[in-house]
């Protein structure tokens, strides 16, 4: 066996360099570059095998820098969202507070079942130097560093404690990273004085290695059950979710959906499964969803969910289907999912395959001709109801959701517009016509605010013909906003949209719902007699000028009657530049957009000396009324 003296970081490097995804005709890279901070942990290991892999093969790996360790797995997810699950980035950090910041991005990954592989250097195996700075101390457990609380975070998670154990935890790494149905935050934990121990590694191991994809088809059994429950039903519903996209199954959607003339609504992580004027497609479904969604979901006797993980912003916290004897016919490739809510009728399978299965067994089959005219009677009602939403207003501080409808409408089809957290993903959900599969990219699994222009970045960089345009509020902005160097230093064109409301909007309405009356949601100066931030001194924050100091073109929209046809031409003059573009707009975050009827449950303290909050218990009560089990 012929082997090569190298270092564990070394033939890691080397390694990821090597490896390969199909998925059908499409071949490409696992893993397409590294992004790092480097510290104590891993400049010696990983980051000097970086350097040397740079020196003797340029461009096989590529180092990308970052400035923050959480940003750079966002960006990963990005990525790999843009990429179907094909592909995703590695990212590496030092020990301590480098690793630990990547916790939140991990957690971010798992719940949204994208793949990241994450690299966090580890303390010293040999515990030599024992304590190392930053090193984590547990009297009750010295083992234990901060790179174990990656464990319930990730779907996998490995310690390189001894050089050799490297290559099982390699491969078993990349198996999970590119497996449908367990893929997510990949953890390889790295001690310090590991990675740059030498050892013999086999020259097999560094040779490229192809991953394919499964694409498992639907068993018989569960397939037949499903078709004769569709069959049987009146008023279907298909609830589109990610696993329509990372399958690649838009367009057996869009065949199903026409053929049997079923309703479709989507979930955040299904935007795009369908375009917004196809005949079947009434929008987002459930808490965030439209009211056309909304309204044919409450009386569906069939729930068909196509790759959705169902959230309770998907059913509403379980109020979204109202039909006392529904039943869930549920296909997915992870069977986690395709059991939820009780389903009997499980298909675990790969959405495109169960598609095009269901679509041969179902041929000839459709809905009744009265309910195909309700179908398209509302989905015309809320298509009427966007258009006036949309229509401009003329008002010096414009609402988000005519702020949405103009950056819309300066749009083209192929662009992207990047969100997750807020009240943005909301209205985005209602309001954004989505033309394209790829189009829409609100991260809303982990909702994290901050992921906004880090996660655009990974979108940049997995499309670099289209134009990225992030939306963010200023309280996520403030979160994270330092990968704008990023961009800069790369010259990675996004476009931001900053919608200004001084303040947590999204959380401010929702305080007001359970009769917190936006208590610690308002950016204000200390009041020192009341002791609170609920005052009316507006924080002399100017954001406009934080984008402009990190080098980024800034466009600020003065609140005037021509504010928004001052924002459309600043889209257009962000569309035609060649580096990224910050455009600041003052909103009314009081002025809210049509109402979807959906429901979201957060509870309401059930004893309180405020009227607010007692007034809100009762409303609570009567939604906390239409929960159902979901039994299916």
């Amino acid at each position: 066996m012929t082997t090569k003296r190298m270092t564990v970081g070394q033939a890691l490097v080397e390694f990821l360099a090597n490896q390969w995804t199909v998925d059908g005709d499409v071949r490409e890279r696992t893993i397409p570059g590294v992004f790092g901070i480097f510290g104590h942990g891993n400049v010696a290991g990983v980051g000097q095998a970086l350097k040397q892999l740079h020196v003797e093969r340029p461009g096989l790996l590529p180092y990308h820098q970052a400035r923050n360790e959480q940003a750079m797995v966002h960006q990963a997810v990005g990525f790999a969202r843009m990429h179907r699950r094909r592909a995703t980035f590695a990212s590496t950090a030092s020990v301590g507070p480098g690793a630990a910041n990547m916790l939140t991005a991990a957690a971010l990954a798992t719940t949204n079942r994208l793949p990241a592989l994450l690299l966090p250097s580890d303390t010293f195996a040999t515990r030599v130097s024992d304590p190392v700075l930053q090193q984590l101390e547990l009297p009750h457990d010295t083992s234990i560093q901060v790179t174990d609380a990656f464990r319930p975070l990730s779907r996998f998670f490995d310690r390189v404690d001894l050089p050799e154990q490297l290559f099982s935890i390699a491969l078993s790494a990349l198996r999970v990273l590119t497996d449908p149905a367990e893929t997510g935050a990949v953890t390889i934990a790295l001690p310090e004085d590991v990675q740059a121990e030498a050892l013999d590694v086999p020259e097999e191991f560094l040779r490229p290695r192809e991953w394919h994809l499964r694409r498992p088809v639907p068993e018989r059994g569960p397939l037949d059950r499903a078709v004769a429950a569709i069959r049987a039903a009146k008023r279907p519903v298909i609830v589109a979710g990610g696993g329509v996209l990372y399958a690649g199954a838009e367009g057996r959607l869009d065949e199903f959906a026409r053929l049997t003339g079923i309703p479709v609504g989507t979930t955040q992580a299904g935007g795009g499964s369908l375009v917004w004027d196809h005949p079947q497609y009434l929008g987002g479904i459930g808490a965030t969803g439209t009211a056309a969604a909304n309204a044919i979901a409450a009386e569906a006797d069939v729930v068909i969910g196509i790759g959705t993980r169902y959230s309770d912003f998907t059913t509403a916290s379980r109020t979204a289907f109202q039909d006392p004897r529904v039943t869930f016919v549920n296909v997915n490739i992870a069977s986690f999912d395709a059991y939820k809510h009780g389903s009997q009728l499980p298909v675990v399978a790969d959405a495109r395959e169960a598609l095009e299965a269901l679509t041969a067994a179902l041929s000839g089959h459709s809905v009744k001709s009265a309910y195909a005219e309700r179908i398209a009677t509302e989905k015309a009602r809320w298509d009427a109801l966007v258009d006036e939403t949309f229509a401009p207003s003329g008002l010096a501080l414009p609402g988000q959701p005519e702020i949405i409808g103009t950056v819309q409408r300066a749009s083209d089809p192929t662009d992207v517009v990047v969100q997750a957290a807020g009240s943005l993903p909301g209205d985005l959900h209602k309001l954004w016509r989505v033309r394209d599969p790829l189009g829409y990219h609100v991260e809303y699994a982990f909702s994290c605010m901050g992921y906004e222009i880090a996660g655009g970045l990974g979108v940049k960089r997995a499309a670099p013909d289209r134009d990225v345009i992030v939306m963010v509020g200023d309280g996520s902005y403030l979160m994270l906003h330092t990968e704008l160097v990023t961009a800069v230093a790369e010259g990675i064109k996004i476009i931001v949209v900053l919608i200004q409301n001084h303040g947590f909007a999204s959380i401010g309405h929702l305080s007001e719902t359970v009769g917190a009356d936006r208590f610690g949601t308002l950016y204000r100066r200390l009041d020192r007699d009341a002791l609170d931030f609920q005052g009316d001194e507006i924080l002399p924050v100017d954001l406009a000028m934080n984008a402009r100091s990190y080098g980024i073109d800034v466009i600020e929209i003065d609140p005037t009657a021509d504010a928004i046809p001052a924002l459309a031409r600043a889209v257009a003059t962000a569309k035609a530049s060649t580096t990224s573009t910050f455009i600041h707009v003052n909103s009314d975050p009081l002025i809210y957009g049509p109402e979807g009827d959906g429901w979201w449950d957060v509870p309401v303290a059930q004893v309180s000396t405020l009227d607010s909050t007692r007034a809100a218990l009762d409303s609570y009560r009567e939604q906390r009324a239409r929960q159902r089990p979901l039994l299916g």
